[in-house]
């Protein structure tokens, strides 16, 4: 046997030491815990729970209040917010209100410390015994990275709550949430990836980009629509208040202030909005259903779609019940992974 057949060059031993199904099932974990923030995060903000932690303890904030005197002092923190001055406090707070919605706030960010465990543990596992795939390490440096960033965006919204508001800024709730899924789709591409070694890496097509920032839109009016409180302001449907247009837009300061202000016009936008995307995503999907091995992401397109709308329907007529704003806050985002499933099936053929 030649010596160059017995020791394989050290690339060779690097791919075959390489475990990238391993890999890509702990980012799928961790992209399905980021789901789950998501969906905590929308009980915090239905609940108005978001506020109730005044400070910023990465490490000791992990443990909660243990005694009725810790719980006292969080809750003389909380006394001194808008929130609770303007809001809460006339509405008769007592420590038992105040421990329910610190338990929601509480829980959040305890799902956020654990995440960037998981990843850091799991990845610098694989790092250690030099098990990335070649060209991997860089983008999961970047994905933590990304995931610390959404830890400070959320802590830049918190800020925005605790001085002259009664409730976070609707645009740095907007810029939260849109940073958590745009994660929540950073993992899943890198998990498909890696799951299609030694293919090349999937390229973001036009067809899927279209798609992706179509549904972009439709994400950003919803965010808004929640951090305004835009959906209270009709429980009827299709008609708004007896409306198709609704009455009560104020377009004195112009459409383009209109547009990212007013209530009753981001709720229009967004209900309408959502007509745009099932288009797309239905020209999408079928574009998919032509390419062979795809189907199944087309149907799971069509699948989340379709609920989404029946759930936003049924958020509105039933004037915002909170379990359902909740599983359609959860259905958009299984949409949006649904859709970067499709766009990397489609990106898998061009590369």
């Amino acid at each position: 046997m030649s010596t160059a057949a017995a020791n394989p060059p050290a690339a060779a031993e690097l791919s075959r030491r390489a475990r990238p199904i391993a890999i890509s099932n702990l980012l799928l974990i961790v992209a399905g815990l980021v789901f789950a923030m998501v969906v905590i995060g929308g009980i915090t903000r239905l609940t108005e729970s978001g506020l109730s932690i005044t400070e910023w303890n990465v490490v000791s904030g992990a443990i909660p209040p243990l005694t009725h005197a810790d719980w006292l002092h969080k809750f003389d923190l909380y006394k001194q917010t808008p929130q609770y001055l303007e809001v809460a406090g006339p509405a008769g707070m007592t420590l038992a209100g105040f421990k329910f919605i610190f338990f929601w706030e509480w829980v959040h960010r305890l799902l956020g410390r654990i995440i960037g465990l998981v990843f850091f543990v799991g990845v610098g596992w694989f790092a250690v015994r030099r098990e990335i795939p070649k060209g991997f390490t860089w983008r999961l440096v970047a994905l933590f990275v990304l995931g610390g960033l959404q830890g400070a965006v959320g802590w830049f919204m918190v800020v925005s709550g605790l001085e002259g508001r009664t409730e976070v800024s609707p645009y740095r709730l907007s810029a939260h949430l849109l940073f958590a899924l745009f994660l929540f789709s950073a993992l899943i591409w890198t998990a498909l990836d890696l799951r299609r070694l030694p293919e090349r890496p999937a390229r973001l097509t036009g067809w899927g980009a279209f798609a992706l920032a179509i549904l972009f839109v439709q994400l950003m009016l919803g965010a808004w629509v929640a951090g305004f409180r835009a959906g209270y302001v009709s429980n009827t449907w299709p008609d708004m208040n007896g409306h198709f247009v609704p009455e009560g837009i104020d377009w004195s300061r112009g459409a383009g202030f209109a547009m990212t202000h007013d209530l009753y016009l981001l709720h229009f936008m967004h209900r309408w909005w959502a007509w745009v995307v099932v288009a797309v995503l239905v020209l999408f999907a079928r574009k998919l259903r032509r390419i062979e091995g795809a189907r199944r992401a087309s149907v799971a397109i069509h699948s989340a779609f379709g609920t989404q709308i029946i759930l936003g329907i049924l958020t509105v007529l039933t004037g915002i019940a909170i379990w359902l704003a909740v599983l359609h806050q959860a259905t958009g985002a299984l949409l949006l992974a649904s859709t970067v499933w499709g766009a990397h099936e489609l990106g898998r053929r061009r590369a």
